[in-house]
């Protein structure tokens, strides 16, 4: 057997493991059984994504070449800055989803972001501009991927929206490879990702809705209805996946580490997570009020 193939899928299998883990009540109850109490869900949880921002933080600026100017030396420090104060948020249980200006501005600089990178990327090879992109490119998609889940160490209970965002968007991915391969014909975007075709992306929301249709049917304690989470997930999806396509591109990188053996970096496995759990949150606002 290839021992490329079998790097992936060790690594792949370990990935997906840690995923699951971290983003469902079994993390905390397999810890408990190597010491009762040693750590509740959404620390867990909370570390996943305080790991994933790092390395995605640097990831970016690999990937974006910044210069010796002063900008380089502050996009960590305010990468965390946006991050504590979701961070608050978290453990305070702050995120209700009621309609915040400032979060719905918030929210809407991941689509000036996107149309920058794509028709105004001249912007993007200035220091300030390769800031500004990777704090809301980075930062914003992770931090409001805390307010997802709901948990309540009173009642030790940790929700499951992320794992199905998750595996929804696995599923998409997934789904559009499958029909593009067999009866993709029409590319979608040849210059950035040539194998990706209409087909495939069509073939990829139909059968990512049948899915949602079994989780909203077996799940009804997620928020919201997850056959429009499961048309966010599949219409968005490969969107995530063009716009580090075209990022790369942009500087001239091929991945975006190789943080993980064989599939690349966090950005390259989390390309469609980052534009998702903005749309989805987004979804979640609006849904309250309907």
């Amino acid at each position: 057997m290839d021992k490329n193939l079998i790097q992936r899928t060790l690594s792949g299998i370990v990935y997906v493991a840690v995923i699951f883990l971290c983003t469902t009540p079994f993390g905390a109850q397999l810890l408990d059984t190597v010491s009762p109490g040693l750590v509740q869900q959404q620390y867990l949880y909370y570390g996943l994504i305080s790991l994933l921002l790092l390395v995605g933080t640097w990831e970016c600026m690999k990937i974006m070449k910044f210069g010796d100017s002063y900008e380089k030396w502050v996009v960590f420090p305010l990468v965390v800055f946006v991050f504590y104060l979701f961070s608050k948020r978290y453990f305070q249980h702050g995120f209700y989803f009621d309609f915040r200006l400032w979060e719905i501005l918030a929210l809407s600089l991941t689509l000036i972001a996107v149309v920058t990178l794509f028709k105004f990327s001249n912007e993007l090879y200035l220091d300030s501009g390769k800031l500004i992109f990777t704090v809301i490119y980075v930062a914003l998609p992770f931090s409001f991927a805390l307010g997802l889940p709901k948990y309540s160490s009173y009642e030790n209970t940790f929700s499951l929206e992320v794992i199905f965002l998750f595996l929804l968007i696995w599923s998409s991915d997934t789904f559009a490879y499958l029909v593009g391969k067999f009866f993709g014909k029409h590319k979608m975007a040849p210059k950035i990702s040539p194998k990706k075709t209409w087909e495939g992306y069509i073939g990829g929301v139909v059968l990512t809705l049948v899915l949602s249709y079994f989780v909203e049917q077996y799940q009804p304690q997620l928020r919201g209805n997850w056959m429009i989470v499961g048309f966010l997930i599949a219409a968005f999806a490969p969107l995530g996946d063009l716009v580090e396509s075209q990022l790369k591109r942009n500087f001239g990188v091929k991945d975006s580490g190789n943080i993980i053996p064989g599939h690349g970096g966090v950005l390259d496995r989390l390309d469609s997570f980052l534009i998702c759990v903005p749309v989805v949150y987004l979804y979640f606002i609006i849904e309250k009020f309907i």
